[in-house]
């Protein structure tokens, strides 16, 4: 796939932000530092052992912290859980639903339109088919465990990668904000000493998740949750692991400020291990109704978190990447098609591997991406950037409706994309109050001017 340099260079830095752990010069007085980047980050295995997992934001983390706060979690009421996926790139909300009744779509796509009898209906709305490729969707949707957002976006739409992406991190069209949505709703609710109530699974800071006052975490996608040390395996890893976690708890209240230092870390890292462990590697079997092929770290992700969830962690909100890019300027049939098959299985399967646990009624799945695609398709089997984009909110407590009308083909805009029908930060809204049980006020700036859509039966 062929990237535009707008989401190219947006990559670019956000890789930088995110391994410098640090702030970042701004590159650009047009585009706004990540949420996150200035936020300290403290990896909790030594380097030569691999990382983990990493904590941003942590000012003080005693001990037996983590295991106390995953032991009173377990002892306490289950807690509701929000897990974000992020689709990169901008997808294209006229495959994922095509508009095959609107007399409009094939002169604006005589290329890229969609058969009449492809992919399945969509019950809702007569004028529109399911890709194909999103066959895992249309089955949970059918379920009444979607709801389809088929006009997702924001008044005045910015089209760059950066900037959009930016203003649904934040949960505002404000530039400067340094926190994320998620990352305030943790400072309000979180606790000091628990760094897995908002986890990534990209193995670095989601800027959604970026708080200033309560740590979260990030782990590997690809389920690696142990230590690491080359040319050590078998029985004698084991040993020698336990052997520093030892040396690591008697020195981790030495006087001296080296060996303290370096004790507190030994005897974090192996905490942490064993809280990770059965989630990861060898441990995890990962059910068979996940991809096997073709769809990154995904799979394994979100089996691990599924694990995770139903053995009591303390987690509240999630971050990942979905497989895939959807910037498709050029060649978009094969791009999308391959990228939507891989996230639409997965997410059937996390779905139905929550339900095997007993703990689907705990967790909603978000599904975003900064924008959609240009009306019209360009000459290179692909479209540009656009404004309103398609989401997907999935679990067995959400309505399973359709939140804001398609908006038609006959009314696009001033740059011939599809008008926004519902606007995300009123969805943010409805998640805090509706799903979280928050005040969205304190969370959303603004919040009183969005209309709430009901999210939950």
């Amino acid at each position: 796939m062929s990237c535009c340099n707008d989401y190219s260079r947006t990559e670019l830095l956000r890789n930088a932000a995110a391994a410098a752990g640090g702030a970042i010069p701004e590159p650009d007085s047009r585009m706004p530092v990540p949420a996150g980047s200035s936020l300290s980050r403290r990896s909790f295995l030594l380097r030569s052992a691999g990382v983990a997992l990493s904590v941003y934001g942590a000012t003080r983390l005693e001990l037996p912290a983590i295991e106390a706060a995953v032991a009173e979690a377990a002892a306490g009421p289950p807690q509701p859980v929000l897990v974000s996926i992020f689709l990169s790139g901008g997808i294209d909300p006229l495959s994922v639903l095509a508009p095959v009744g609107d007399p409009v779509y094939r002169k604006l796509r005589p290329t890229l339109a969609l058969g009449e009898a492809e992919g399945t209906g969509f019950a809702e709305d007569g004028r529109l088919r399911w890709h194909p490729a999103a066959a895992g969707l249309s089955t949970l949707h059918s379920e009444g465990k979607v709801s389809v957002l088929p006009g997702v976006g924001y008044d005045h739409p910015d089209q760059s990668h950066f900037n959009s992406r930016h203003f649904w991190e934040v949960g505002a069209l404000d530039r400067q904000l340094r926190t994320g949505w998620m990352g305030r709703y943790l400072d309000r609710t979180g606790t000091p000493d628990n760094p897995l109530q908002g986890i990534c699974f990209d193995g670095r800071l989601a800027p959604a998740l970026a708080a200033a006052k309560v740590p979260v975490a990030t782990v590997s996608g690809d389920g690696r949750f142990d230590l690491n040390t080359p040319g050590v395996w078998s029985e004698m890893s084991g040993w020698m692991h336990d052997t520093l976690a030892s040396l690591g708890a008697r020195h981790a209240s030495s006087r001296d400020a080296g060996l303290r230092q370096a004790g507190a870390v030994t005897a974090q890292a192996t905490s942490l291990v064993r809280v990770l462990k059965p989630f990861g590697g060898k441990n995890l079997v990962v059910p068979p109704d996940y991809p096997k092929q073709d769809a990154g770290n995904m799979p394994r992700s979100l089996s691990s978190l599924a694990a995770m969830i139903a053995a009591g962690l303390p987690i509240r909100c999630v971050a990942i990447t979905g497989y895939g890019g959807y910037d498709t300027h050029d060649d978009q049939p094969a791009d999308l098609e391959k990228g939507l098959k891989a996230v639409s299985s997965s997410l059937l399967a996390f779905q139905r591997d929550l339900e095997a646990r007993g703990v689907a009624d705990r967790v909603l799945t978000q599904v975003w991406s900064e924008f959609g695609r240009r009306g019209e398709e360009n000459g290179s089997l692909g479209t540009d950037h656009g404004a309103a984009g398609v989401g997907f909110l999935i679990g067995t407590r959400v309505r399973g409706t359709m939140i804001g009308e398609y908006p038609g083909l006959d009314r696009l805009d001033e740059d011939g994309n599809l008008r926004a029908t519902s606007d995300f930060r009123g969805v943010y809204c409805g998640l805090l109050e509706q799903w979280l049980g928050t005040d969205a006020g304190a969370v959303i700036p603004e919040a009183a001017r969005f209309a709430r859509p009901a999210l939950l039966k």
